[in-house]
């Protein structure tokens, strides 16, 4: 066997399985893993992307046109439907490999594409427009010209420990995860390690929680080991709810057994026989996976009773979550699993102490027992030799919005915010502008041009009004209004307050009206409004405060975090906004204002036609005019004028 398949926790894993299973199965797990771990294989294997992003590209359409080919060219091949590889804006991916060849993975290949792509492939030819990289593997012929991975320019910055298996591995094959190394690390916790030594080497390592405020996963760990009680539970929090975040649902799509090996480790450390998987119905592909990986787990004995003749029990249950947000909240998570409303709870006590159904409860989100594994095989300095002095490790985040390749991935702390966005995600599109970047959700902040080049970290990001958070990143270009965003941020946080105290319901409904007013047309303010608008803002800062130091939960702690952050960096938008009623992005569409130019306008009479308001005056054949009173700024003028005579100021 290879060298990772000759160590002494693989010896026991096999020696393990023996006695839960047939010789034959165990031959047959030997001779996958050997093969597995040359990265050979004995007939063609393609491999296509079959997360939520892979199928929503297409790749449906890709594994029926590639089980077609197959058939009609009477070829003996497997189809593997993997995980997200983090790549997303080259989905569908199709990865294929031959005997003897590395695996070489295609781009954006849609259902029409796949005859000529394996056409080509299997008569020794590349389509080099197609060809987005190739695995590296010394003991196999490499495809001529085509980037490695690793020398790739979203993947060579990376460092990947989470999603190391993630559109690598077969999800569904508990086999090929053993094969990779699988379940070992937790053969080391229950052969060799104490529950506390568990504790301790995860304090060392410097993990911290990947879901909020970052506090120490292994001393977070101690408070519920130590606790005197007849029933513990872990809790993992899979709850995804910031717009722009998908990292625990592509982590469970595509690499589910990591997890929930993790999640046996950390139940081990704090004594608890019972965990929980909070995750949102929202994900029904990533829920299916998970229930497969479990039964694939009890099936082989590495979960339920008396796991490797250790005396440790531990049953996992998967809960699914209505997708509130404020059940991201890990003491309304716990009311929403005890089947109460989902409404956080005043602390303390603190879940170690008093949580789940009153007893001693640990929660961590996905990344975070992710992230354990991989640390009690490799040891705590390994872990904590990457990132920075106070940030160990690695962070997964999910880029999104106007940037050039949108995705997951794996950096270590303390790599800037700047290569990010531009090394990895290749930059702004269509050559734009950068302007602001959405950390930590809406309950993170806006980090500008002028303080891009910070590291991740964080302590750091505090310092300039942003926050860690789950790791969405939002990027925005010069077209995007940052009054607008903070509005739309707003917004959700409002709807999504649970309304239980005050300052988060009252005072976010009070700030939404604040921003609302900003972006109200003039023309439409009555009264005392105008005076109103203006007194708002001035009380904008001040309300801001009061919500966060007053505010029940993390929810409505961290609520004002956009306002502020665009309010700190962008305070000339909102001057614009306020003083000369215009909207500087051309976004807000109550405060633009729409000119015909005579020179272009022949006069067709469409845009006077489709005006909702007769705002639009001039005769056939003749240029138009439009009347600023009656126009609401609707748009509809400059979305009908075919000759371009329309523009927005």
């Amino acid at each position: 066997m290879c060298k990772n398949c000759s160590n002494e926790e693989n010896k026991y894993l096999i020696d393990y399985l023996l006695g839960k299973k047939d010789k034959e199965f165990i031959e047959e797990y030997k001779e996958k893993t050997e093969k597995l771990c040359r990265g050979d294989v004995d007939k063609p294997v393609i491999f296509i992307g079959a997360g939520t992003c892979g199928l929503g590209a297409g790749a449906a359409m890709t594994i029926e046109a590639v089980n077609k080919y197959l058939f009609e060219n009477r070829i003996d091949g497997e189809v593997i439907e993997v995980g997200c590889i983090g790549l997303c804006s080259s989905e569908p991916l199709m990865d294929v490999q031959l005997p003897g060849r590395t695996r070489i993975s295609f781009q954006q290949v849609t259902g029409n594409k796949v005859h000529y792509l394996l056409n080509k492939l299997f008569k020794g030819d590349v389509d080099k427009e197609s060809a987005l990289m190739q695995f590296r593997n010394v003991k196999l012929k490499n495809w001529d010209d085509v980037t490695y991975i690793d020398e790739h320019k979203f993947f060579a910055p990376q460092r990947r420990i989470v999603l190391k298996n993630c559109g690598v591995i077969n999800p569904v094959s508990i086999e090929e995860y053993l094969a990779f190394g699988g379940y070992q690390a937790l053969v080391k916790t229950l052969t060799t390690k104490t529950s506390m030594d568990i504790c301790d080497i995860i304090e060392k390592s410097g993990l911290r929680g990947r879901g909020g405020g970052g506090f120490l996963t292994g001393m977070k760990w101690k408070f519920a080991a130590k606790e005197d009680s007849d029933q513990k539970y872990l809790i993992c929090n899979a709850d995804e709810g910031d717009p722009g975040a998908f990292m625990d649902r592509a982590v469970i799509e595509g690499d589910p057994h990591r997890l929930l090996e993790g999640m046996a480790i950390s139940a081990y450390g704090i004594g608890a026989s019972k965990a929980y998987v909070y995750i949102r119905a929202e994900y029904p592909l990533a829920i299916e996976r998970l229930k497969i990986a479990i039964d694939q787990a009890k099936n082989y004995g590495l979960l339920g009773h008396n796991i490797f003749n250790s005396g440790f029990n531990l049953d996992i249950i998967i809960k699914k979550g209505a997708g509130a947000f404020v059940c991201g909240e890990e003491t309304a998570l716990m009311n929403s699993i005890e089947g109460k409303r989902g409404m956080p709870k005043p602390r303390p006590p603190f879940p170690t102490n008093s949580g789940l159904f009153g007893k001693p409860t640990v929660i961590n989100n996905v990344e975070t027992l992710s992230n354990v594994a991989e640390i009690i095989a490799h040891g705590a300095e390994w872990f904590s030799s990457v990132g920075t002095k106070t940030s160990k490790g690695t962070k997964v985040f999910a880029l999104s919005g106007k940037i050039a390749l949108t995705g997951l991935v794996e950096v270590p702390m303390g790599t800037t915010v700047r290569d990010v966005i531009f090394k990895i995600g290749g930059g702004i599109r269509n050559g734009k502008r950068f302007k602001a970047v959405q950390i930590g959700g809406p309950s993170g902040g806006c980090i500008n041009e002028e303080n891009v080049d910070i590291e991740i970290d964080y302590e750091t990001l505090k310092t300039v009004g942003a926050m860690m958070g789950s790791g969405g990143l939002v990027v925005m270009d010069e077209e995007t209004c940052m009054v607008d965003i903070a509005k739309y941020f707003m917004e959700f946080i409002q709807k999504e307050s649970c309304g239980k105290c005050i300052p988060c319901r009252e005072g976010t409904r009070r700030m939404l009206e604040i921003l609302n007013n900003i972006t109200k047309r003039q023309a439409s303010e009555k009264g005392n409004e105008t005076l109103e608008r203006f007194k708002g803002v001035m009380n904008l800062e001040s309300l801001a405060k009061v919500i966060r130091e007053t505010s029940l939960c993390g929810l409505g702690q961290t609520a004002p975090n956009p306002v502020l952050s665009t309010l700190k960096w962008f305070r000339d938008e909102y001057e614009a906004h306020i003083f000369d009623r215009n909207c500087p992005a051309k976004v807000c569409k109550d405060l633009l204002n729409y000119v015909i130019n005579p020179d272009l306008c022949v006069g067709c009479t469409l845009c006077a036609k489709k005006c909702p308001t007769s705002a639009i005056m001039g005769n056939k054949k003749a240029p138009h005019y439009i009347i600023p009173d009656k126009c609401i700024g609707c748009g509809t003028c400059y979305e009908v004028c075919r000759f371009g005579a329309v523009s927005v100021q």
